[in-house]
């Protein structure tokens, strides 16, 4: 008898209470969620010329490409080069910029046609993105 006792003791002491475990793994995935910096990537790899007076563009809304082959690619997608300007222009809003990045072995005549297609869409906000030079 009163080893059963001792048994419906143990049973319900040896609940363990999930509570404050589940409110710490919460707090942890709102603190990751909040932290967490979305980087856009342009979706190949671009080895951008050095510049001095290189400086940040903090509001880019899209990324243009052009490789070192002389493919364009606009937001991660392969794209034709006569089509990259009215591409872009039906992605950007009014106040939004583009930011094109040219290889730094990238034919010229390339990334002229890209600039020639923002211009002719009427894309008035564009930039070359560079890398700042060691120097500085």
């Amino acid at each position: 008898m009163r080893r059963r006792r001792l048994l419906a003791n143990t049973d319900e002491a040896s609940e363990i209470n999930l509570t404050p475990m589940l409110d710490v793994v919460f707090i942890m995935l709102i603190f990751f969620i909040v932290t967490t910096s979305f980087i856009k990537e342009s979706g190949v790899e671009i080895e951008r010329p050095e510049s001095s007076a290189a400086s940040a563009r903090p509001n880019v809304q899209v990324l243009v490409a052009v490789t070192q082959e002389g493919s364009v690619w606009v937001d991660g997608n392969p794209v034709d080069i006569h089509r990259a300007g009215t591409m872009v222009a039906s992605m950007l809003s009014e106040d939004g910029s583009v930011v094109v990045q040219a290889d730094s072995n990238a034919p010229t005549g390339a990334l002229l046609k890209v600039l020639d297609g923002l211009r002719d869409a009427d894309v008035e906000n564009v930039a070359v993105a560079a890398d700042r030079s060691a120097g500085q």
